[in-house]
């Protein structure tokens, strides 16, 4: 049964305050793991950490940690801010790959420095998080993490392998984002439940996984509905990389046989106008997309309640259920 999401997502702080005593702490535990002595690696560790994210992977490892107590506040610092740095990775390396120019309304690494420099700085702060599971023993939660980054791995290659966009169905849709966005949010849930509560691994992970789905397709949404200044990266932004996403794919369902080689004319421009994305958004709207991948993330929002019914209620609870209004409905 659907349940009703708030017509008011909650804010993301909101969410966060039950775990803002060791979600304040995170910060400097990114700072500590990534602390290097090579004034190169140190520069762009220093623009790293300004334009750092809202830390939402963390906030649920922390969140899952507490489902059964406040015992192990110090023991979920590490594993949180290695799924931050872990996540960080990622967008620098697919800012590598997409030749992207801004991330958060910031000039991304490739821009600022190189590809090269940008490659390389993620492998950093991967390899950075990994060895310090390591050193402080978390294994099951190295193991999680890098099985995490396998997935995501090979999602950013089936996306690279995808030589006729449009040609990208439903299926292919979830099988990338699921591994792309799901794995690392799976992964974060399932890393706190090894710290503070161990039996829930399992609905916790499937909570993640779930949650990570209805949270990329919302943002997928925004590419087509979002204010700039609140995404930080320009509406159609996918479109202008040729990227096929959930609301393009359900209008597809629908076009016109007009519409639908208009569709296909766009992917063959070399450096569409904005004329031409205001178009195919236009296209998309008409033809019902929107609200068909809103309708998929509400789905997905569902499971993860389901998922939650079967962990202990309480505080943390209460914010995992608000983490979901707030994936599927944050701020156009």
């Amino acid at each position: 049964m659907t349940r009703v999401l708030r017509s008011h997502p909650p804010e993301l702080s909101a969410i966060q305050a039950p775990v803002r005593d060791s979600l304040d702490r995170v910060g400097d535990e990114i700072k500590r793991i990534v602390l290097s002595d090579f004034s190169n690696i140190e520069e762009v560790n220093e623009h790293l950490l300004f334009m750092r994210g809202k830390l939402f992977r963390p906030t649920l490892l922390l969140l899952a940690s507490r489902l059964e107590g406040e015992a192990a506040h110090d023991d979920a610092l590490t594993p949180a801010a290695v799924v931050e740095l872990v996540h960080l990775a990622t967008l620098v390396h697919d800012d590598a790959v997409d030749h992207s120019a801004l991330r958060r309304g910031l000039p991304t690494v490739n821009a600022l420095w190189t590809h090269q420099v940008a490659i390389i700085m993620g492998d950093y702060l991967y390899s950075r998080g990994v060895a310090e599971l390591a050193r402080v023993g978390r294994l099951e939660a190295l193991a999680v993490v890098a099985n995490a980054a396998n997935e995501m791995s090979v999602g950013e290659m089936r996306q690279l392998t995808s030589y006729d966009a449009l040609d990208f169905s439903e299926e292919d849709y979830y099988r990338l984002i699921a591994a792309k966005t799901a794995s690392l949010m799976a992964a974060a849930c399932e890393m706190g439940s090894l710290v503070g509560a161990p039996r829930y691994r399992e609905p916790l992970a499937r909570y993640g996984h779930n949650l990570g789905m209805a949270f990329q397709i919302a943002d997928d949404l925004l590419d087509y509905t979002g204010n700039e200044a609140v995404t930080g990266k320009p509406t159609g932004h996918d479109l202008r990389e040729r990227k096929v996403t959930l609301p393009l794919v359900g209008a597809l369902q629908r076009a016109t046989p007009a519409e639908e080689r208009e569709i296909r004319a766009f992917f063959t421009l070399a450096d569409p106008a904005d004329e031409d994305i205001a178009r195919i958004v236009s296209i998309v709207a008409a033809r019902g997309g929107l609200a068909y991948a809103h309708a998929r993330a509400v789905r997905y929002a569902d499971l993860a309640h389901v998922a939650l019914d079967e962990v202990p209620e309480g505080v943390s609870q209460d914010a995992l259920r608000d983490a979901i209004a707030y994936a599927v409905d944050r701020p156009r």
